[in-house]
């Protein structure tokens, strides 16, 4: 009778000790995992490359999308989605209030490539504050000098002018068609009788557009 009862006794306490060491692994393999935070989006919120730059979309993030914080301050979020870093408003999103495996937070098959979607064109023509038609000239050669506020002021475009230039000598284009492809941006703008060319915010080719 002693012996049965020595022999449950092992028996348990291996038992007991191996539950013990399950789930010590279990506790090492979570520990192992990277661990981030992450928001969950309100509504649709577009994904800026750089912070106050209304131009810089990369891609439109669909409501309820999962992304992962990399840090925040008053006005904007910098997270990640699908791979791609960028900006997003705070209050499009909600933290949420347990981090994550960064293994579970899923990540895209292709990153190389986006295409700006035609609602995000849309949303990419914000027209941008402007001073009135008075003091036009006086903003412009205080940004550029006088000599540029001159040939700006007379809608002249030419190679090797910035994005910015064009929109002050052109205005906001009708439409942007955007492609992201390594470490080339590459963007048509669309006005009303001509395209213009960009590669990495530089003006660089134009055209007529065929109707």
């Amino acid at each position: 009778m002693a012996l049965l009862v020595a022999g449950m006794a092992i028996s348990g306490n291996a038992q007991s000790d191996k539950t013990q060491v399950l789930r010590g692994l279990e506790n090492n393999s979570q520990s192992d995992q990277e661990m981030v935070t992450t928001a969950t989006l309100k509504s649709a919120s577009r994904l800026f490359a750089e912070k106050g730059d209304l131009t810089s979309v990369i891609v439109i993030i669909p409501a309820d999308s999962i992304v992962i914080v990399l840090g925040s301050d008053s006005t904007y979020l910098n997270v990640s989605f699908q791979g791609t870093e960028g900006f997003i408003y705070r209050k499009d999103a909600a933290i949420n209030p347990e981090k994550v495996a960064l293994a579970s937070v899923e990540e895209p098959a292709d990153q190389s490539r986006y295409q700006v979607p035609q609602e995000q064109q849309q949303q990419q023509q914000v027209q941008q504050q402007e001073p009135p038609q008075e003091s036009r000239f006086t903003y412009l050669e205080n940004k550029y000098g006088s000599s540029m506020a001159t040939k700006l002021m007379a809608g002249k475009i030419w190679k090797g002018m910035n994005s910015e230039m064009v929109n002050d000598s052109w205005g906001t284009a009708q439409k942007i068609n955007r492609v992201i492809s390594d470490n080339t941006v590459k963007e048509e703008w669309i006005y009303r009788n001509t395209w213009l060319y960009f590669e990495n915010d530089i003006l660089v080719d134009w055209g007529p557009v065929k109707r």
